[in-house]
């Protein structure tokens, strides 16, 4: 395997634990947005009996600034849980495409494996017939490499 190969593979495994710190703040922003959620809405349920209360002891002009506060605070949690949604998408579309170069990168490498095991397989071919064609001969011709050599067939 060259070089670049591996160093794509190990910028994969640190990307992959980024995703996970990524996953982690997720996960701790979804429970702190849920108790923020929570707490707002135990604020909502309450809230009608108190403006009654401070309508009833002249405080209305006092309550209405608080009702506004309670509506942006609703809109901007919805804006943020609409922005953890995509963040989340993202980290899922990225996990995803991970795992496609991961399935990637384990094809190519079996595709080698199996190329090596088909060469390996000829070879052990070749030398079994080797092998065989020696035991069916009884032994191996040995030819002398001077009475090969044209200069040789002369005489020195």
């Amino acid at each position: 395997m060259d070089e670049s190969a591996v160093e794509r593979a190990k910028e994969r495994v640190e990307q992959r634990a980024d995703a996970a710190a990524v996953d982690g703040v997720l996960e701790r922003t979804r429970a702190q947005l849920e108790a923020l959620a929570a707490a707002a809405e135990t604020a909502a349920a309450s809230l009608p009996e108190r403006v009654e209360t401070a309508v009833q002891d002249g405080l209305r002009e006092q309550v209405r600034p608080v009702g506004r506060n309670l509506a942006e605070i609703r809109g901007l949690m919805n804006g943020v849980i609409r922005r953890l949604e995509t963040l989340e998408g993202d980290a899922l579309a990225e996990r995803h495409a991970r795992v496609d170069d991961l399935a990637l990168l384990v094809d190519l490498i079996s595709s080698g494996w199996t190329s090596v095991d088909a060469r390996l397989a000829r070879l052990e071919s070749v030398v079994t017939r080797l092998e065989q064609g020696l035991q069916d001969r009884g032994g191996a011709m040995v030819y002398r490499i001077e009475d090969r050599r044209p200069d040789a067939a002369g005489g020195a």
